[in-house]
């Protein structure tokens, strides 16, 4: 599965992924709002395999966004389900549905500004509802992390719930978008 923007390529992980995950997810200013501490090697390396397995059993996950120019992975970008009773989501844990389909974004900090996050969602979210015909997207943001917050309006979506109980050691918030449905003519 890929998807293309103008300037990037969006892909399923690979194990040559490593060591620039294990940059991006070393970096504590990536850090600062995703709930997780630094990353070892074994740890990324176990998060390329968790997006994999994600993307095997259910047909949707988390791309990674390589620049086309330099092939240069700049982080990942795509879809989690969670479990919307108990907030957990399908990388973490083997879920039955229904789901919430996330739609979330993660990129390298020497690569935010520039428009590459919101470039990828936009792709994701257009394949989401239309090729793959859902209706819903909802993407979970920590309080303050301004600049997700501004992808997550531009591609269309609002603040809908404040607090979400997710087993997370922060507070997160939910904003969402569900693609609109004409009425049929009479």
């Amino acid at each position: 599965m890929r998807l293309e923007t103008e300037r990037l390529l969006l892909r399923i992980p690979e194990a040559g992924d490593l060591d620039e995950y294990l940059a991006i997810f070393s970096d504590p200013q990536v850090l600062t709002f995703l709930g997780i501490g630094m990353q070892a090697r074994e740890d990324a390396a176990a998060g390329i395999e968790r997006m994999r397995r994600h993307w095997e059993r259910h047909g949707i996950g988390l791309f990674s966004a390589v620049r086309k120019e330099d092939e240069r992975l700049l982080g990942r970008v795509g879809f989690l389900l969670w479990d919307p009773e108990r907030w957990v989501h399908a990388m973490r844990e083997e879920l039955e549905g229904p789901f919430e389909t996330e739609i979330g974004w993660t990129l390298g900090s020497e690569h935010w500004g520039k428009g590459y996050a919101t470039e990828a969602a936009i792709a994701c979210r257009d394949w989401a509802l239309g090729e793959l015909g859902l209706t819903r997207l909802v993407s979970v943001i920590a309080p303050g992390n301004a600049a997700s917050i501004r992808v997550a309006e531009k591609i269309g979506e609002t603040f809908e719930r404040e607090d979400l109980p997710v087993p997370f050691d922060r507070r997160v918030d939910r904003y969402s978008l569900a693609k609109a449905t004409r009425a049929a003519p009479p």
